[in-house]
């Protein structure tokens, strides 16, 4: 099967504004000329959601069948393998396999499942690798070039089996207490799942069924600094900022580090620090756009005119360096 890059935007702490940014970087790559699919494989479909501007629509999509969970249905039931998923073009070269909260059902049979592989059950590597077939072969019929997805901030059955599906996984973070936790969980989490499956995929007994490599390799992180609060003192702030770079070498990469010589600003393991663009991303929501398209017409004008150039920046330097990382090469750059 020809297989497309797929990267994974991965912290099982919520809150951490993920879904924007995977959001804003598809619309970035489809800006750039890259042909990109956006994956919903959160339960909650909030990338479906800012994806789809017609509430009618989602209706008919939700309804009709044409959602990530629709194409597993016939695996899931027992009557038959994967269907293809259908891919809703959100602005062209930016297609989106459309999540659903029914997704959510199928955590049960992914996690009953996971164990079977380890006695050569021909289902349990059907069901473990649906996720990615589905995936591969939406990619394959937009002609995607690179995949991104959107997983839930949790360490259950579905999200193992979104980042079997992963080639990469990149970590966004906020600077605060829970986002270091969840880099302390994340860490051991990816390595012991690369372990389970790498031993799991060499048991497949199915002849011709393609199975996801499952390398879920960390490309760096992201950190979104959200405006500091009145009650959080700008000292606590930055002492959260400056455990972010330690943290994730020793919890993700295992590589001892000195707390003193390295920091986000001078880590090549951070893509980027985005701020906290205040009132853009309102104003983004009520136009149904990235941020970086806003314009006059939408209220960007005066002081927002210079953010929203900067807002543009910020992503397409995310967006190249992604990019290099994952070996896609971006036409316009």
């Amino acid at each position: 099967m020809n297989t497309v890059p797929t990267v994974s935007f991965f912290n099982n702490k919520g809150g951490v504004g993920k879904t924007s940014l995977v959001y804003h970087l598809a619309w970035m790559y489809s800006e750039l000329g890259l042909r990109v699919l956006a994956a919903d494989l959160d339960p909650q479909a909030n990338l479906t959601a800012m994806c789809v501007e017609d509430e009618d629509r989602l209706e008919e999509l939700w309804e009709g069948g044409k959602t990530l969970h629709a194409a597993l249905c016939p695996l899931m039931e027992g009557t038959g393998d994967i269907a293809p998923a259908h891919v809703e073009e959100v602005t062209p070269g930016l297609g989106l396999v459309v999540g659903d909260l029914r997704l959510s059902l199928v955590e049960d049979e992914l996690s009953s499942q996971w164990p079977e592989c380890l006695d050569g059950k021909p289902r349990a590597f059907r069901v473990l690798s649906a996720l990615w077939r589905v995936l591969m072969g939406a990619a394959r019929d937009f002609g995607a070039q690179l995949a991104l997805i959107d997983v839930g901030p949790n360490l259950g059955a579905l999200n193992r089996a979104a980042l079997v599906a992963s080639d990469h996984v990149v970590v966004p973070l906020a600077p605060d207490l829970y986002s270091l936790q969840g880099l302390r969980n994340l860490g051991p989490t990816l390595r012991r799942w690369q372990r389970e499956w790498a031993d799991r995929r060499k048991r497949n007994p199915v002849q011709g069924l393609d199975l996801p490599g499952g390398t879920m390799r960390p490309i760096g992180y992201v950190i979104l600094q959200h405006a500091i609060r009145l009650d959080r003192p700008v000292r606590a702030y930055a002492r959260w900022m400056a455990r972010i770079a330690p943290t994730y070498h020793e919890a993700v990469l295992e590589e001892q580090v000195s707390a003193e010589s390295l920091s986000a600003d001078n880590d090549p393991h951070c893509l980027a620090t985005l701020k906290h663009y205040r009132s853009l991303m309102p104003m983004a929501q009520e136009a149904r756009k990235p941020m970086f398209k806003l314009t006059p017409a939408d209220g960007a004008f005066g002081g927002h005119t210079r953010a929203v150039l900067d807002c543009g920046r910020d992503f397409r330097q995310l967006a190249g360096r992604i990019a290099e990382r994952v070996g896609v090469r971006l036409p316009t750059v």
